[in-house]
């Protein structure tokens, strides 16, 4: 009898599972992640919970979209950082739904497995999985929005135009690329066929109304913070140098899609015995339509990032990874053609699977191992809630008053506004960034002022000094970290500003 892999029978028969399953064990895995080996939030993560407690409709962070949602989530968990990270894999989950939905109209529902599984790949290295943020919610809302506009172009389907007008609109108050994103779309559009009969409807004007009257709020702020200026662009002898900014840029995003060269290699017929009849994943014919679509959206948003990005002087590129290789899966998938056999499909379950646990296994060792190298410390490994427990304890103990705000170093003051009472961040460094707060309000109201102890005293930073001339330093307090290693204790100096009329 022939031997066909469950696998390979479960895509043929029920696509759909297969589809569900991977991106559940996949989400289920960075929850374990996160609960087990985070004691902190990741990147800037808890500076985003700050500044979401105050519902401000624009801060120097972006739209305001992600860091309501993520205040929500953290509210909604009873102050726990699960719920934040629950959201994060929600929007993971709905880009792989609504990209595999989208794989399954172009070709077909068994090869959309392919395309999705493929894709996993890239957006676990290109992206961070746990740090929810504009960069994380975007890429459900571009996944929809590809689906949608698929669906308007190429299927002729006008009830998608309200879906579409929603996520575009949302897509604007989350990510500042969101106008890049959405000129693409207009491009394609207007260089197709099927697209500029689509223009021609009343339907697109409508849905414009809608996105506008989404989008109008954060546009005001915009317009009144007058944030609404052109960049400057680089000089002539700044070329060479952009212009090899960009190529690491775009080494970068390869670098982050390498999985999917490597499975199709390990797929030829270099690693076949003579004979062996491999089973063949079938599609539809594609579309010369829907070929050019899927080509244009994986390639012109990643080429268009990195040269916005370079002749911005921007670290990243703009959009974020995810969001511009989200198509990449399936375009490979539709250049491999009608037929493709799966060679070996043992080994590449093993590499595919490999591919998709190595970050989380990466985060997971560097939690463990390098503390007992000596190296940078790992932000993670913070006991955020034991900071926050105690600084919150000992102003309350202290003047009888609720902590009301928190200023100092960001990351360390980010920290404790996590605390159930969910004291005001101020950046006292730069003023600005924390309307709600001010020197005058902070000396009024009281807090307290952090930063890392460098000598056993609790000497504060001279700048500090400087913003809080009046501060009396307390004795440095000493937290251990989930992994001490090699590594000295985080020692957090502070001192206490007390309320007026305390």
């Amino acid at each position: 009898m022939r031997f066909t892999s469950l696998v390979i029978e479960l895509i043929r028969a029920r696509p759909r599972l297969i589809v569900w399953i991977a991106v559940l064990l996949q989400a289920l895995m960075w929850l374990f992640v996160a609960l087990v080996f985070y004691r902190s939030p990741p990147g800037t993560l808890a500076t985003l919970l700050a500044f979401g407690r105050e519902y401000q409709v624009g801060t120097d962070l972006g739209p305001p979209l992600p860091v309501w949602l993520a205040d929500i989530a953290y509210r909604l968990a009873g102050g726990h950082m699960f719920g934040v990270y629950v959201l994060a894999q929600l929007c993971e989950i709905a880009t792989f739904i609504a990209l595999y939905h989208l794989s399954r109209a172009v070709v077909g529902s068994q090869q959309a497995v392919l395309a999705v599984l493929l894709t996993m790949t890239v957006l676990a290295f290109s992206s961070s999985a746990l740090d929810f943020g504009p960069l994380v919610l975007a890429r459900p809302l571009w996944a929809l929005l590809l689906l949608h506009s698929w669906q308007i172009i190429g299927q002729r389907r006008g009830n998608a135009w309200f879906a579409w007008s929603i996520e575009a609109g949302l897509l604007l108050l989350t990510t500042p690329a969101a106008i890049f994103l959405l000129a693409l779309l207009v491009i394609f559009a207007l260089a197709t066929a099927g697209g500029r009969r689509t223009l021609r409807a009343l339907d697109p004007l409508f849905a414009l109304i809608v996105v506008a009257v989404l989008a109008l709020p954060y546009a005001v702020w915009l317009m009144r913070a007058e944030t609404l200026v052109l960049p400057a662009l680089p000089q002539l002898a700044e070329l060479n140098a952009r212009a090899l900014h960009a190529a690491w840029l775009l080494g970068g995003l390869v670098l982050g899609a390498a999985a999917i060269p490597a499975l199709t290699f390990l797929n030829t017929r270099l690693f076949v015995a003579k004979g062996e009849d491999a089973p063949i994943i079938y599609r539809p014919p594609v579309q010369p339509l829907a070929r050019n679509f899927v080509y244009f959206f994986a390639l012109a948003p990643a080429l268009g990032a990195v040269l916005i990005s370079a002749v911005l002087g921007l670290d990243s590129v703009v959009g974020g990874a995810g969001v511009v290789l989200v198509m990449s899966g399936l375009a490979v998938v539709v250049m491999a053609g009608d037929l493709i056999a799966m060679r070996r499909a043992r080994m590449l379950r093993t590499v595919w699977a490999a591919a998709v646990v190595a970050p989380a296994a990466g985060v997971v060792l560097a939690v463990l191992f390098l503390p007992w190298t000596g190296a940078n410390e790992i932000a993670t490994s913070m006991p955020a809630r034991a900071i926050s427990d105690f600084f919150d304890e000992s102003f309350a103990r202290r003047t009888n008053h609720r902590l009301r705000a928190v200023a100092g170093e960001t990351q360390l003051a980010s920290l404790i506004t996590l605390h159930s009472g969910r004291p005001h961040l101020f950046i006292d460094a730069d003023p600005a960034r924390t309307p709600w707060m001010n020197p005058a309000k902070f000396a009024e109201t009281g807090g307290v002022v952090v930063w890392r102890a460098s000598d056993t005293a609790g000497t504060p930073p001279p700048e500090i000094l400087k913003r809080f001339p009046g501060i009396v330093p307390e004795v440095p307090r000493a937290f251990e970290w989930l992994v001490t290693g090699r590594q000295q204790l985080l020692r957090i100096g502070w001192a206490i500003v007390r309320p007026k009329g305390a």
